[in-house]
């Protein structure tokens, strides 16, 4: 038992120490203080002191106050001026960044204003926007006044339907809930993505690596494969445990430091605002199981492989099925109560993501996570049982070995 700890401290202390390890730690933790701060860092990008100015040639004669008025409502960083010179002159203004356009206002034939703006871009902005959306409500007051409808009346025909939803099922989640779930699910859906790729990748590799440099030779004679497999498995996973750990405590205080700023803004669109215990909880079961599943097949791939190139040929399946889990996941954001989800979180290689929409969206029975977790549980053990088969003989197997074939060559060598 010894060995096995030797084993596992070795494979930890190893990715611990590795600079891949702290720069993408560094990297990582460098993207979530800008992402905290992102919107004081926009704020000293776009220049928010200095309005845009707009040139304004009203051929109307009518429209400019009216405008001038709505955008004051709908966007004062706009600055609307007029200039008695020449269109081309205006023109080589724009494309030297004295002014962000040229307006242009003419009264249709049906006796509404009609618009063209010159910039020198097409691509949609704030700008255009805020102008297109003032110009709007302009076109519906002067409808308003021909058609003799006072403001009151023009409300009523502006106003959104009332419509609410409402649920019949005691303790069922409202919408508020469940618009904050999603964001909450699809943050978390990403992390566990990208993670269970990254630390089995990392575990196939080790294996690769260590067959390839002959010192798989030396450790079977001390330390048995088995113990290897599992010393390594348990190891990379402290390693991932350790750095999520470090990334949300840099998170959790960089979030404390900008709570004012993220207050009705990024955290409360992701639904961060409110985050529960439970949906954590959640979170870290299904990521360490869904580890454990992952990482088991990983290890079990690395196994047959005897060189490092070939080690993400052999790990594409294990890529795709986290790729189908993702995606049904995404499908499942919108439509969480959907047969199909219901179905696919009851598989094992699914379940850590899936499962986890289910339980994050909808308000499901205590019975329906855990038998979630038990199928998880028992794809776990059946995959290791099999693993540790597979592993006992492939890290004895050199030579080319990129074929999925080589899986029964390593059964057989076990057996022997």
């Amino acid at each position: 038992m010894n060995n096995f700890w030797i084993m596992l401290s070795h494979a930890y202390f190893t990715k611990l120490k590795a600079k891949s390890f702290i720069i993408s730690t560094l990297i990582i933790a460098a993207g979530i203080l800008v992402m905290s701060n992102i919107e004081s860092i926009i704020q000293v990008f776009s220049g928010d002191d200095q309005p845009e100015q707009v040139v304004v040639i009203d051929e109307t004669e009518r429209i400019l106050p009216l405008l001038q008025e709505e955008l004051a409502i709908i966007n004062d960083n706009i600055e609307l001026v007029t200039i008695t010179e020449p269109i081309e002159t205006l023109e080589l203004e724009v494309k030297e960044g004295t002014y962000r356009g040229i307006l242009l206002i003419t009264m249709g034939d049906d006796g509404f204003p009609e618009a063209v703006f010159k910039s020198t871009t097409l691509t949609g902005n704030q700008v255009t926007a805020s102008l297109q959306a003032s110009l709007q409500q302009i076109q519906l007051t002067l409808a308003a006044s021909e058609l003799d409808l006072s403001m009151d009346q023009l409300a009523i025909l502006n106003a959104p339907v009332s419509f609410t939803n409402e649920a019949i099922i005691e303790g069922a989640k409202s919408e508020e809930e469940l618009n904050q779930a999603r964001g909450i699910v699809y943050v978390l859906l990403f992390f566990i993505y990208f993670s269970v790729i990254m630390y089995a990748s990392m575990i196939a590799t080790e294996v690769a690596t260590e067959k390839s440099s002959r010192v798989m030779e030396i450790l079977i004679s001390s330390v048995s494969p088995v113990k290897q497999m599992f010393a390594k498995i348990i190891g990379i996973g402290l390693v991932g445990l350790t750095q999520m750990t470090v990334l949300l405590l840099v998170g959790y205080f960089a979030i404390s430091n900008s709570q004012d700023l993220l207050t009705g803004g990024f955290l409360q669109f992701f639904g961060f605002g409110d985050l529960s215990a439970t949906v954590i909880i959640y979170a870290l079961l299904f990521f360490i199981l869904g580890y454990f599943m992952y990482a088991t097949l990983a290890a079990l791939l690395g196994s047959v492989v005897s060189r490092i190139e070939d080690v993400q040929q052999m790990i594409l399946p294990l890529v795709f099925l986290v790729m189908i889990g993702f995606f049904i996941s995404m499908f499942g954001l919108g439509a969480p109560e959907s047969t199909f989800i219901t179905v696919t979180s009851y598989i094992p290689f699914f379940t850590p993501m899936v499962m986890f929409l289910r339980v994050g969206m909808l308000n499901l029975s205590p019975i329906e996570p855990i038998l979630g977790i038990t199928v998880l549980l028992i794809g776990i053990v059946a995959l290791a049982v099999f693993g540790a088969r597979v592993y006992r003989g492939g890290v004895l197997m050199y030579g080319q070995s990129n074929s999925f074939k080589d899986i029964k060559k390593a059964i057989d060598l076990t057996k022997k």
